[in-house]
């Protein structure tokens, strides 16, 4: 079996962002796991338009190639860790959209978060983890949660101190999400695989 993908996804577009940073903290912690093959996916790259197709890809293709474009890069992955901040209580437009703009390709794929905010984006988690159920993901229970005053000594309100600099509040959660995360990854990915073997077979 080939080494699981993992995306993580920066769901914020604002040019002020804080989530490269939380991005890149998480992206190297992540590469030291060498059973995971992960990479870095900005919807920033993306230009994604609001949903506008006729029906999700569920039941027909989508028409506009910027959509197909985004089905196809998130079709390579097997898992996705998402770099969330918080918005009035949920996730940033930008990721609702994205999320919308396809169907099948996420299905039967885990998902763990990193949130950040005042309350570590918690309510946007929650709210995030029911979206992953309605597209059939595996949402994982931990989650990282960069809030309070941790927040404020990373971010440029703050102190703006790298995130090295309360690593330790974090690292924890972070291995326990990613041990979650592979053991879902190696199972939903062994299922879909043997699912596909069965039907080339009918």
């Amino acid at each position: 079996m080939s080494k699981p993908k993992i995306a993580i996804i920066i769901s914020s577009t604002r040019d002020t962002r804080f989530a490269d940073k939380p991005a890149q903290w998480i992206l190297e912690i992540a590469r030291q796991r060498p059973e995971l093959d992960v990479e870095l996916v900005d919807l920033k790259a993306f230009d994604l338009p609001f949903f506008n197709e006729a029906a999700s890809n569920l039941w027909m293709p989508s028409s506009d190639p910027r959509a197909v474009a985004w089905q196809s890069k998130i079709g390579e992955f097997d898992g996705y860790i998402f770099v969330i901040a918080e918005y009035n209580r949920s996730i940033t437009g930008a990721l609702k959209n994205a999320l919308d703009q396809a169907y099948t390709e996420w299905n039967r794929k885990p998902a763990a978060i990193v949130g950040y905010g005042a309350l570590g984006a918690a309510r946007a988690a929650e709210h995030l983890r029911t979206i992953a159920i309605e597209l059939q993901m595996v949402p994982v229970r931990s989650a990282v949660h960069i809030g309070g005053s941790d927040f404020m000594t990373v971010h440029p309100m703050g102190k703006n101190e790298p995130i090295a600099t309360i690593a330790d509040h974090l690292v924890g959660s972070a291995r326990d999400m990613l041990d979650q995360l592979t053991w879902w990854v190696n199972a939903t990915k062994t299922a879909r695989e043997e699912d596909q073997i069965a039907e080339a077979a009918e």
